[in-house]
């Protein structure tokens, strides 16, 4: 349900109407905006009684909202929410691009990768710290001192960091450190993670799940959301389907489809949902013409060397390559590159 006020009411108003829901037992979410103040209600498993809202001070209406998802639809919030990441916006006018290793392997591997995606144009530096792999085998990630190295590469390049956590319990560890806190594929329905990371305040990006429809991706952002944490991105990264061929198949349907059902910026990741750096530029530019906000891009010096997804991971010139593409299909769909402040 949406409350709907006028912009100039009086905040003594707004606080009436926020304690009459809080009263009822729900929680209110208030969103002020160019034209009128919404306050979304959460928490009722059946109908909030009207009457006790409409009668009360600079209450325009209140509205039902038939959709699951409340507070990352457009019923709540119709403009588009940009994201503050540093002096990076994303999910307005520009686009951004998101670069890095998979996983932080080594001090001199991060800094080296940091330097070179700066070099090129990137405008946040992606890193695993942790990483969760398929087999208990694999290389699991350096933890904290994976995340003292991102750390030190942001203080010699100025990039933001992006990076994942995987536990409710390393939620405060992963904060201290990163700029971004990422929710992987494999994480996308835990709910005490996303519930953790919602009690934060640090910008999220949120991966669809392997086998998630776009109504469940929605809904785990509205766990985020839900908890007061409104930075929320969203990323496409491919799905499982019957097709084998590729590592997952890349859904570009779902980046218009979601820019009509919700505000959130959503971006997409070409690396994980190919498999293969052949395929990445072509899918990453398709990402671009059909909306997306932004890109996450795996970037290696040394590919057949990682110890994670090497086969996928762009060579720095290749990812210097796809930067100049990235600004040319951009201009002609009306975005342009965020160009970072030095």
């Amino acid at each position: 349900m949406l409350v709907m006020m006028s912009k100039d009411s009086p905040q003594a108003a707004i606080d009436r109407v926020v304690q009459r829901i809080v009263d009822q037992g729900y929680q209110a979410h208030v969103l002020p905006g160019a034209v009128r103040v919404a306050i979304a209600v959460t928490g009722n498993e059946k109908a909030v009684r009207i009457e006790n809202l409409q009668a009360l001070e600079g209450v325009l209406e209140v509205i039902s909202v038939t959709k699951p998802y409340k507070l990352v639809g457009r019923d709540w919030k119709p403009e588009n929410s940009v994201i503050q990441v540093g002096d990076v916006k994303i999910g307005g006018d520009e686009l951004v691009v998101i670069a890095g290793p998979c996983t932080v392997e080594n001090r001199e591997q991060v800094l080296s990768i940091a330097q070179q995606v700066k070099k090129d144009g990137a405008h946040l530096l992606r890193g695993g710290a942790w990483k969760p792999r398929t087999s208990p085998y694999a290389f699991q990630g350096l933890k904290e001192e994976g995340l003292k190295y991102l750390a030190e590469a942001r203080e010699k390049t100025g990039l933001k960091i992006v990076t994942e956590v995987m536990s409710p319990e390393t939620v405060g560890l992963v904060a201290e450190y990163a700029d971004v806190l990422q929710i992987g594929a494999r994480n996308m329905q835990n709910f005490t993670l996303l519930e953790e990371v919602g009690k934060t305040r640090k910008p999220v990006l949120l991966k669809r799940g392997m086998s998630a429809t776009i109504k469940e991706l929605l809904l785990a952002a509205e766990y985020i959301l839900q908890e007061g944490n409104y930075q929320v991105m969203l990323c496409e990264r491919g799905i499982r389907t019957f097709e084998d061929s590729l590592r997952n198949t890349f859904d570009i349907s779902a980046i218009p489809l979601v820019k009509q059902l919700s505000h959130l910026p959503i971006l997409a990741d070409p690396s994980h949902a190919t498999g293969d750096r052949s395929k990445v530029a072509p899918v990453a530019r398709a990402a671009i013409a059909a909306g997306a906000d932004g890109l996450i891009i795996e970037v290696h010096n040394k590919p057949e060397e990682a110890l994670c997804d090497g086969p996928q991971s762009l060579l720095p010139e290749h990812f210097r390559k796809l930067m100049g593409e990235v600004e040319k299909i951009g201009a002609a769909v009306g975005r342009k590159v965020h160009k970072s402040i030095e």
